[in-house]
């Protein structure tokens, strides 16, 4: 079914239902971004007259034009040149106003089909409808709400011409008007002071004011605004004086003001050339580059799945979605099969790379758990003969069986090839799909060619439901759940949005023991975290975690302080644990006050304060953990009662400064350092360590002459042997978040001290940890292999990577090994070199690369490099906060490849005139990039997107019984009438993501800047 086709069919259903305004918004914006149509189509499918109506305009439709306008789905210009083609003036007129008349103001250069379309059919009685849409118009341009841009500032005085002229023409037609009844007299009279009133407001508007002044307006079309005008006033004299006054100042005074200087014929053009491509909002979209044939290269998506896993996982469903479906254009089966086929080399090029242990784990992860929802959600759209089996069969038939082995080839001993993984991910992958109903079991064997040694899980596929209610009623269950994580089942998305949703809960009844074990175990498995991401965003895991720390209050009856201590701080080393392997700021942890404890600790918790700058309060409570540390040496409940641990946590690196100034002077002794520093490595307080080491790490670059003292604290702390087992995990969780920035200083004091005897050991207990990161950032020794690259170190490398992807796309055979890549070259390139300058390389290799026959499939690669998400933008649409402020401020960050190529797009117009070819490589791939990330409505949330047969049978039923008229033949079932292509599963599923198979969908997680320690 064409875009045409669903928006004529929704158009007759909700004239048939009488759908009321506030939910046809709701749907057409649906509509829009499944089958996107131009604002003229649409004008003229909702304004012309059907096949069961041409006697007047449907006052239903005028609300609904309303709607269209308000959403910017049909402008100004284009709702009135529909009008004028279907209006009854033009019969009154006799067709006079001329064919070579009718092509002004064609949209975007578009010229009007001839006389086709003159002879059309027309109202019979349009003038009232032509009335009230003349004035709703006129409100949107006196509001200055359109015309929106420059260009449509001129098409708006194009189509004002247009409609003078033909009343002019009716008007002079007087003997032919000689017969009219007195009823259509006063109609056309009316509709003539409409007319003034709406070409007032444009005449008067500040945006068609700058356009007919600047030139902007052709010159012909300026001359036959003014002598329009003057016959068009003369006929608003009588009915409306007022109008036409204002109509004869601006055609005798304000025109002849603002109009350009008339020099030179040629000297004009040049002018108004020059103001098109520099001022002319719409310059890149009236360009005529020609397009190339559409191919969706192997590479493509293997690019784009590959940027969403490099690093923090940035998975949302409703963007994956949107991409997939403005990337195959509704083509479901490639779409299935393209999807399975990256997945599977994403993962075979990591092993193939030798990428870490983690890196591996949560690709096999996606694979396994998460290919297989967003498969079960694509395929609802599938119709017979084409079944999800059947595109799981051709993808794997071409999964290179070196990387991912069959059953037989896994135990055949003559192989030669390298078996990669003994555990066969296709097995895995085929038993998992099968969970999800996508294939039979019976059909797994043939898959894999031979009997499988698996079998389905035992307790089924997992519910999410289900799995939360487990966990409330036995809080060991929790626990089991999290080991659960690591499977490669199917079943992991519903325990890890299990465990999100018990995260919540727990939170929101403020159950801090529970809730305290659950964060503890999180924190010591950090490949969990990797996990639980592909499911959910950040902010929906760690906001109320945030919440419950920031509004922490003891109970009244509070008996114990230290057991508070504890659960306090474990939580927090979750919440730390998220944000420094990530590097998320305060914005993708979901905080939006400037009192915030977790905003504090993330900025502040790392800065050593001056006594003068503390409270006395705060000077109170410095005194008493500094005493009860080192002189009693005990720490009792009237410390911790008058102290809460956000208060405490915040002092804790001005506790380490006085730590470390006692013992560069002597004060403290080194066995005394030793006792106090046993109370910092206990359950209770062994998180503080994370501001405190990270102080202690800023403060050897800052001040070597306390240099010992900073060793001999780290090591009494980092190589502490505690026997208790619980602690000495805590402790090698909190050595992974400060391991990187210690080692840096460690490495630093070594060179500055070469005899130093007491570093070693300690980057020797931090080696383990370092690494720990997911930031998608690179190492040494793989930063250097890319800036050493002959000829022009990382941007040849970049445009080396072009090369070989593109020559793997071009032979993609069976066992063929993907193109080595990582998505870290293309980050790492742009915040040394700049977007800017990694998009001049990519868009000179795009060049090349055309220039030798492979245009179609150098541009699918390079708008998946661009169109590849990174973690500094990626969903970064709220602003943040300072909260060293006292207002939000948007957070600062690199300017990224989609942003830089549109700088580069704007100005290809005038790049047109010296280099066609790099101008037009530009425009074609600006477009490309534009069209594969355009985004349904933000307003259209997955929860608000009711089932639209449901919505409209109800409409229609209540339609019927107010006597609105039968609903026979508009399409039985399908409710929209536009057949199975436009049901719920294929508008719904496609851009929603809101199957009953996927898990729930993701909230709306904002992200920024990395900020921490």
């Amino acid at each position: 079914m064409t875009a045409l086709q669903a928006w004529q069919s929704f158009f007759s259903r909700s004239l048939a239902t009488r759908l009321e305004p506030s939910d046809f918004e709701s749907y057409v914006q649906i509509l829009s971004t499944k089958h996107p149509l131009s604002a003229s189509r649409t004008s003229d499918l909702f304004l012309r007259p059907t096949e069961t109506n041409d006697i007047s305009l449907d006052p239903r439709v005028v609300r609904y034009v309303q709607v269209l306008l308000d959403l910017k789905l049909v402008s100004v210009p284009s709702v009135l040149r529909t009008l004028w083609k279907v209006s009854s003036f033009r019969d009154e007129n006799g067709h006079q106003d001329g064919q070579q008349k009718v092509t002004i103001g064609g949209e975007t250069g578009e010229k009007t089909a001839g006389k086709a379309r003159d002879e059309g059919k027309r109202w019979n009685n349009s003038y009232i409808a032509e009335e009230t849409l003349f004035y709703r118009l006129t409100k949107y341009i006196s509001s200055g709400t359109a015309p929106h841009n420059t260009q449509e500032a001129v098409e708006l005085v194009m189509v004002c011409v247009q409609w003078m002229r033909t009343v002019i023409s009716v008007q002079h037609a007087a003997q032919e008007m000689l017969g009219l009844a007195q009823t259509h007299t006063a109609e056309m009279t009316a509709q003539n002071m409409a007319l003034g009133t709406l070409v007032i407001s444009a005449v008067e508007n500040g945006r068609v004011l700058h356009a007919l002044g600047k030139g902007n307006v052709p010159k012909p079309i300026r001359k036959e605004l003014k002598d329009t005008l003057a016959s068009f006033v003369p006929l608003l004299l009588q009915s409306s004086p007022q109008s036409a006054a204002r109509l004869e100042l601006f055609r005798t005074q304000t025109i002849l003001a603002i109009e350009p200087v008339d020099k030179k014929e040629r000297a004009a053009d040049k002018e108004i050339e020059e103001i098109l491509e520099e001022g002319m909002p719409l310059g890149v979209e009236s360009m005529v580059v020609g397009d190339m044939p559409i191919m969706n290269s192997r590479a493509g998506l293997y690019v784009y799945l590959n940027s969403l896993l490099v690093g923090r996982p940035l998975i949302d469903d409703n963007a994956i979605f949107a991409y997939l479906h403005n990337r195959y254009q509704g083509d479901i089966q490639s779409t299935l099969i393209d999807l399975i086929l990256a997945a599977f080399d994403v993962l075979a090029n990591a092993t193939f790379r030798n990428e870490r242990a983690q890196s591996i784990t949560i690709l096999r992860s996606f694979l396994i758990n998460k290919i297989p929802l967003l498969l079960a959600t694509l395929s609802a759209s599938l119709f017979p003969p084409l079944t999800s089996e059947y595109c799981i069969t051709e993808a794997l038939g071409h999964v290179d069986t070196n990387a991912f082995p069959t059953l037989s080839g896994m135990f055949d001993e003559s192989s030669t090839t390298n078996n990669m993984f003994s555990d066969s991910v296709r097995q895995d992958f085929c038993f998992a799909c099968c969970l999800h109903g996508l294939i039979e079991e019976t059909s797994i064997e043939t898959l894999l060619g031979d009997v499988p040694i698996q079998s389905l899980p035992a307790g089924g596929r997992s519910l999410k439901e289900d799995l939360v209610q487990q966990c409330l009623s036995d809080p060991e269950r929790t626990e089991g759940l999290i080991d659960e994580l690591e499977r490669m089942d199917g079943n992991v998305g519903a325990v890890s949005q299990a465990i999100t949703e018990v995260i919540t809960r727990l939170c929101a009844n403020k159950e801090t023991m529970s809730l305290k074990s659950l964060c503890s175990q999180l924190a010591r498995k950090p490949s969990s975290l990797d996990v639980m991401l592909l499911f959910d965003k950040p902010i929906s895991i760690l906001q109320p975690l945030c919440e419950l720390l920031d509004n922490w209050r003891y109970d009244e009856d509070q008996g114990e302080y230290q057991p508070v201590y504890e659960e306090f701080g474990l939580i927090l080393l979750l919440v730390l644990s998220f944000t420094h392997r990530y590097g998320l700021s305060v914005v993708d942890l979901g905080i939006r006050t400037q009192d915030s404890f977790v905003a504090k600790l993330l900025n502040q918790g790392h800065l050593s304060r001056a006594m003068d700058d503390l409270t006395e309060q705060e000077q109170s409570h410095l005194d008493g953990w500094i005493r009860g540390l080192f002189e009693v040496g005990t720490l009792g409940d009237e410390l911790m009662s008058s102290c809460p641990p956000q208060d405490f946590y915040l002092l804790v690196p001005t506790l380490f400064h006085h730590i470390v100034l006692a013992r560069s002077t002597k004060n403290l002794t080194e066995d005394g350092l030793k006792s106090g520093l046993e109370y910092l490595v206990e359950p209770f307080l062994i998180p503080s360590l994370i501001p405190g080491i990270t102080w202690l790490s800023s403060h050897l670059w800052e001040s070597r002459g306390d240099a010992n003292a900073c060793v001999a604290i780290l090591t009494a702390l980092v190589t502490n042997s505690s026997s208790n087992t619980e602690a000495s995990q805590m402790l090698t969780a909190i050595l992974n978040i400060v391991a990187k920035n210690l080692e840096h200083s460690l490495r630093w004091l070594q060179r500055a001290e070469p005899s130093r005897q007491d570093v070693e050991p300690l980057s020797k207990a931090l080696r383990p940890s370092l690494g720990w990161e997911r930031r998608g950032a690179s190492d040494h020794t793989e930063l250097e292999s890319w800036t050493s690259s002959p000829g022009g170190g990382l941007v040849v490398a970049v445009k080396q990577t072009i090369a070989n992807l593109v020559q793997w796309s071009l032979n993609p055979g069976i066992n063929i090994n993907p193109a080595n890549y990582t998505h870290r070259q293309i980050l790492v390139g742009v915040k040394m070199l700049s977007a800017k300058r990694i998009l001049t390389a990519i868009i000179e290799e795009v060049k090349s690369q055309t220039e030798a026959g492979n245009g179609s499939i150098v541009l699918d690669v390079a708008s998946a490099l661009i169109c590849a998400p990174d973690p500094q933008s990626w969903d970064n649409g709220a602003p943040g906060i300072d909260v060293l402020g006292t207002e939000p401020r948007p957070l600062q960050r690199r300017m990224n490849l989609r942003e830089a190529l549109k700088n580069e797009a704007e100005a290809a117009p005038k790049t047109q005139k010296t280099d066609a070819f790099h101008a037009e490589t530009v425009v074609r791939l600006y477009r490309k990039v534009e069209a594969q990330l355009q985004m349904p409505q933000q307003t259209l949330m997955s929860h608000d997107a009711m089932d639209i047969n449901q919505a409209l049978d109800s409409a229609a039923l209540d339609g019927a019984m107010a006597g609105v008229g039968s609903l026979d033949g508009m399409g039985g079932n399908d409710a929209l009438g536009m057949g199975d292509g436009m049901g719920d599963s294929d508008l719904m599923h496609g851009l929603m993501g809101s199957g009953t198979d996927l898990l729930d969908g993701f909230g709306p997680g904002e992200l920024g800047d990395g900020l921490g320690f």
